[in-house]
């Protein structure tokens, strides 16, 4: 199936399994902050490859560290750390 150029706010939602509400999506329209969207009359829509780019400028990445006093298994396969 191929993927919608533009999705709706409820199929957006999907696409973040249900962790991102519509208040969240219309408090970050209002700062401008958040993944890029078009409107059209009153309809809202945020377009796949702006939601893919915001994606990627979310990613945390994650690197190998040495000499630290973890788990040897834990702390080689390039795994993140917390707390």
């Amino acid at each position: 199936m191929a993927v919608p150029l533009y999705l709706t706010l409820d199929e957006v939602i999907d696409r973040y399994r249900n962790q991102i509400s519509q208040g969240t999506l219309r408090n970050w329209r209002s700062k401008r902050i958040g993944p890029s969207f078009i409107k059209i009359g009153k309809a809202v829509l945020y377009p796949s490859d702006e939601l893919d780019r915001w994606d990627r400028s979310n990613v945390v990445l994650c690197h190998r560290t040495k000499d630290l006093p973890f788990d040897d298994d834990a702390a080689s396969d390039g795994r993140c750390m917390s707390g």
